[in-house]
């Protein structure tokens, strides 16, 4: 896939509970995020799970999302729509992505406060 020039990419980490087979291949779940910079969306993804299936799902609920405006959404969809035992670090590594993208653009901060 090409980006271009105004896409990052991070990642957001969680460490998955014991119970998730996905511990037993990795001992950090992480969620790799490309950003579009000018808009904030996510354009593409990857993480850490067992089948290539449920990286495609997730990569379904969370592209075209804003990684600054549409936290909260996101996180409902996750609830509402994604119910393997890695949910709850899935949300966590997501939170740690955006902390990560607000650290390091600041400024994009005033949009968390003008909605």
């Amino acid at each position: 896939m090409q980006y271009s020039d105004s896409v990052i990419f991070l990642t957001g980490q969680a460490k998955p509970g014991k119970e998730d087979a996905i511990s037993t291949v990795y001992s950090v779940f992480s969620l790799c995020l490309f950003v579009d910079t000018r808009t904030d969306m996510i354009v593409d993804l990857a993480c850490t799970t067992v089948m290539d299936e449920t990286e495609a799902f997730i990569r379904h609920l969370l592209v075209g999302r804003s990684l600054v405006t549409e936290l909260e959404p996101m996180i409902e969809t996750l609830r509402k729509r994604f119910f393997a035992l890695v949910q709850k670090t899935l949300i966590v590594a997501l939170k740690d992505a955006q902390n990560r993208y607000l650290m390091i653009y600041p400024d994009k901060r005033q949009s968390l406060t003008k909605q």
